[in-house]
């Protein structure tokens, strides 16, 4: 079989308005150390660790006829093992939910939006 596009996915994009202000609220809410101090864009990568796709910022800043809108719908889903300790985190940041938790068989989510409206979900699987 050819394979023209490797089965990976190297960096996963969230699009924002501000970057700096976009950098440090990730980095809160990930509790990931900012690595560089100059954040004037395009991007920003948040390395998520060994083996998994980064997470990169992009303001669009080099851009012209960029116009920015937020994702209604969740993006991706990041990981907890605490599906309430992550709410509590979350919630205490002040940002707009989206939903309470909500409980399945196999699992519990909730949605929340980032500075910019984007939709983003947190996921615990039982399993």
């Amino acid at each position: 079989m050819n394979k023209p596009i490797e089965n990976r996915i190297d960096t996963i994009f969230i699009h924002v308005s501000d970057l700096e202000r976009s950098i440090q609220w990730y980095s809160n809410l990930l509790g990931i150390e900012v690595l560089k101090t100059n954040h004037t864009g395009p991007i920003y990568t948040f390395n998520m660790g060994e083996n998994r796709p980064g997470l990169t910022l992009d303001n669009h800043c080099l851009d012209e006829d960029y116009t920015f809108i937020p994702s209604n719908q969740p993006l991706f889903i990041f990981s907890c093992t605490d599906i309430e300790e992550a709410f509590l985190h979350v919630s205490s940041m002040g940002v707009e939910m989206v939903t309470d938790i909500i409980r399945y068989t196999d699992l519990s989510e909730f949605s929340f939006k980032d500075p910019d409206g984007n939709i983003l979900m947190v996921c615990t699987c039982f399993s």
